[in-house]
C-alpha cells in the first residue's frame, strides 16, 4: 500500500511497509536552531534523522517512545572534556551520559596522547598530567592521531572529537625542557599538526599553565596557528594566567595569537576569577571589542563556583622543567622543599579551601575530600611538605578542588551570546567538582527554569548546533532531516542536577532518554550499556 501525504505544497509517498529503527511520539521538538519548538514526530532510520509533521498511523518502526511531556533536543555537546583516557577504561561513561551529553571535544587544555613518537614519552606525559586526566590501566601506545581515534569508534557510549594539544607537539619536537624553539623545530611542530588535522583532529589546543606547552612563546602559538588556520581548524586555549597584569593581558595573548594567524578563536573557561583585578565586564569588552574589529572568537563556561584540576599545578614552573624525573627529584629534596615554602601559595584564599581527591593508595583514602591545612594538621606538617609528600605517594595523580569563578558573575558568561558550555569535567576521585556529574542539567534547570536567564531555545543552541558549527561538524547539532540521531529528552519540570560539593557523584534527574547514533543509550533514565559512540573526524 502506498500513502501520499501533502505539506508545504510538496508531496510526499510513504511506504506502510517501511521500518523505521526508533519512532518517537509526541515530543515538543527544540530543533537546536534557536527557533521556538514545534510538536511532531521524529524517526530514526539508520541513524538519520526522519521528521513528521503529520500524524500518520501507518508508521513502522522496530521500537517507540511516547514523548508526550518531554523536550527533544539534539544531544548535548560538552566543548571542554578531560575523558581522553578515562572513557577508554570506563566506556559506558555515565557521568557525562547521564547528562544529555553526547559528543565531547577531548584533547582540551594542551593535553592530548596523540600522536606521540616514544612510548616512554607517552608513560610520562599520563604519569604528569595524570592528576588532571586519570591514568590508564591498558598498555597504550598511539603515534598517529588516526590510532587514537580507533581506540573510541563503537566502543565508548558517546561521541569524541579532538584536538592535538601543543604539549605533545613540544615533546616530539623540543622536548621536555623551558626553551626555545628553533625554526625547524617549529617547522616539525607544523609538519605534525597537519598530519595530526588530515587524520581527524578539528584543531590546536593549548593549557598555557600546564608544562611542557607552557613553555611556548607567543609568536610559537602564531607560527602553529597559522598551520591550523590553513586546514580549517580551531586555536582552543586556556590562557596564560600569570602574564602581565594577571587579568586582561591572558586574553589579550590570545588575541594577539588570533588577529597574526587568522586562526578561530576559542577561550576556555572564560570566567571572572574570585580574585580577580577587575570586573567581569571589562574581559567580556575585550572579546566582543576583538570580535568587532574582526576576530572570529568564542568562549566557553560552566555554571559552578569550583574549578579543578591537577595538584602540581601549585608547584612553579621550574620544577617541571625537564619532566616526571626532575619534579621528583625536586619534591624528594628537603632543600628544594624550603625554598618551594617560599614561592608556593594556594590557589585559593587559603589551604583550607584546597580540597584534594583521587588517592590510589588505601592509607590515603581518608585524605579524600579534606582540604591541605586539614591534611597538613593530621600530619603535623607544614602544607608544602604534605604536598610533596602525598605527590610522591601517589605518582603525581592526587587533583583537588578549590573555589574559583566569582558566582556573581557566572550569570554574565553564560548568557553571553558567544559563549558555549564546556564542563572542564574531572573525572577522578570520591570528591570531583559537582559539575563532573551536574553542568549541563543546571543549564536547563537554573538558567532557563528557575531563574530564566535565557529561553529554552536559547540555551539549547547553545550547547548543541553552536558548538557543531565552531568545530565544523555539518551533520550533528540539530534536529533535521537526515541529520545523525544524536538525540535528547528530557523533562523541562523535572530537569535538575543533584551533585554538591559534598556529595558530587550523583546522577541528574529528568533526562528520560539519550540516543548517541540512532541507538538508545538511556532508556527511561537508566543506562543501556551501549557503546556506539564515534570517533568524529573534521571535514576539512
Amino acid at each position: 500500500m502506498i500513502i501520499i501525504a501533502s505539506y508545504n505544497n510538496h508531496l510526499y509517498i510513504v511506504n506502510d511497509k517501511f521500518m523505521l529503527d526508533i519512532l518517537i511520539e509526541n515530543a515538543l521538538i527544540v530543533d537546536g536552531s534557536g527557533n521556538p519548538g514545534y510538536k511532531a514526530d521524529v524517526g530514526i532510520e539508520n541513524n538519520k534523522i526522519k521528521i513528521f509533521r503529520y500524524k500518520n498511523q501507518n508508521k513502522k518502526s522496530k521500537q517507540k517512545i511516547n514523548a508526550e511531556g518531554l523536550i527533544l533536543s539534539p544531544g548535548f555537546i560538552d566543548f571542554h572534556a578531560h575523558s581522553g583516557l578515562r572513557i577508554l577504561d570506563e566506556p559506558l561513561h555515565e557521568p557525562k551520559i547521564m547528562q544529555g551529553i553526547t559528543t565531547e571535544l577531548i584533547g582540551v587544555d594542551g593535553n592530548s596522547y596523540a600522536p606521540f613518537k616514544s612510548k616512554n614519552d607517552l608513560n610520562e606525559f599520563i604519569e604528569l598530567n595524570s592528576g588532571l586526566d586519570g591514568t590508564i590501566q591498558q598498555d597504550v601506545f598511539w603515534p598517529t592521531v588516526d590510532s587514537y581515534l580507533n581506540a573510541f569508534h563503537k566502543k565508548t557510549a558517546v561521541n569524541i572529537a579532538y584536538l592535538v594539544g601543543n604539549s605533545v607537539l613540544r615533546i616530539n619536537t623540543v622536548g621536555w625542557n623551558n626553551k626555545l624553539a628553533t625554526k625547524n623545530d617549529i617547522e616539525n611542530m607544523q609538519s605534525i599538526l597537519r598530519e595530526s588535522m588530515e587524520e581527524g583532529a578539528f584543531g590546536l589546543s593549548t593549557g598555557l599553565e600546564y608544562p611542557p606547552g607552557n613553555f611556548a612563546d607567543t609568536s610559537e602559538l602564531i607560527e602553529l596557528s597559522k598551520q591550523a588556520y590553513k586546514l580549517g581548524g580551531i586555536y582552543h586555549t586556556h590562557v596564560r594566567y600569570e602574564l602581565g597584569d594577571k587579568f586582561l593581558d591572558p586574553f589579550r595573548e590570545a588575541i594577539e595569537i588570533g588577529n597574526k594567524s587568522n586562526v578561530p578563536v576559542h577561550i576556555t573557561h572564560l570566567y571572572q576569577s574570585s580574585y580577580s583585578k577587575g570586573g567581569a565586564h571589562k574581559i567580556l569588552n575585550l572579546v566582543e571589542s576583538s570580535r568587532e574589529s574582526g576576530l572570529d572568537i568564542t568562549f566557553d563556561s560552566y555554571p559552578y563556583i569550583y574549578g579543578s584540576t591537577r595538584l602540581i599545578i601549585m608547584l612553579p614552573d621550574w620544577t617541571k622543567d625537564g619532566g616526571t624525573k626532575t619534579l621528583k627529584d625536586i619534591l624528594s629534596s628537603d632543600e628544594m622543599r624550603e625554598k618551594l615554602k617560599k614561592e608556593v601559595s594556594p590557589r585559593a584564599l587559603s589551604w583550607d579551601q584546597v580540597w584534594l581527591t583521587y588517592f590510589k593508595l588505601a592509607k590515603n583514602h581518608r585524605y579524600e575530600g579534606l582540604s591541605v591545612a586539614e591534611i597538613s594538621r593530621s600530619r603535623n606538617q607544614n602544607p608544602i611538605d604534605t604536598i610533596c609528600d602525598i605527590l610522591l605517594e601517589e605518582d603525581l595523580q592526587t587533583c583537588y578542588v578549590a573555589l574559583g569563578s566569582n558566582g556573581s558573575t557566572i550569570p554574565k558568561f553564560i548568557n553571553h551570546p558567544l559563549s558555549m558550555v564546556g564542563s572542564d569535567a574531572v573525572l577522578l576521585g570520591d570528591f570531583p567538582s559537582p559539575r563532573t556529574y551536574g553542568c549541563f542539567p543546571t543549564i536547563i534547570s537554573e538558567y532557563v527554569r528557575e531563574e530564566k536567564f535565557m529561553s529554552l531555545e536559547f540555551a539549547i543552541r547553545k550547547i548543541t548546533s553552536f558548538p557543531a558549527q565552531r568545530l565544523g561538524i555539518r551533520d550533528r547539532g540539530l534536529i533535521k532531516e537526515n541529520f545523525k540521531a544524536d538525540i535528547t529528552l528530557f523533562d523541562l519540570n523535572k530537569i535538575k542536577s543533584k551533585a554538591t560539593k559534598d556529595n558530587p557523584k550523583v546522577y541528574a534527574e529528568g533526562i528520560e532518554y539519550v540516543i548517541v547514533n540512532g541507538k538508545i543509550a538511556i532508556n527511561k533514565g537508566q543506562h543501556t550499556k551501549s557503546l556506539n559512540g564515534y570517533a568524529l573526524k573534521s571535514n576539512y
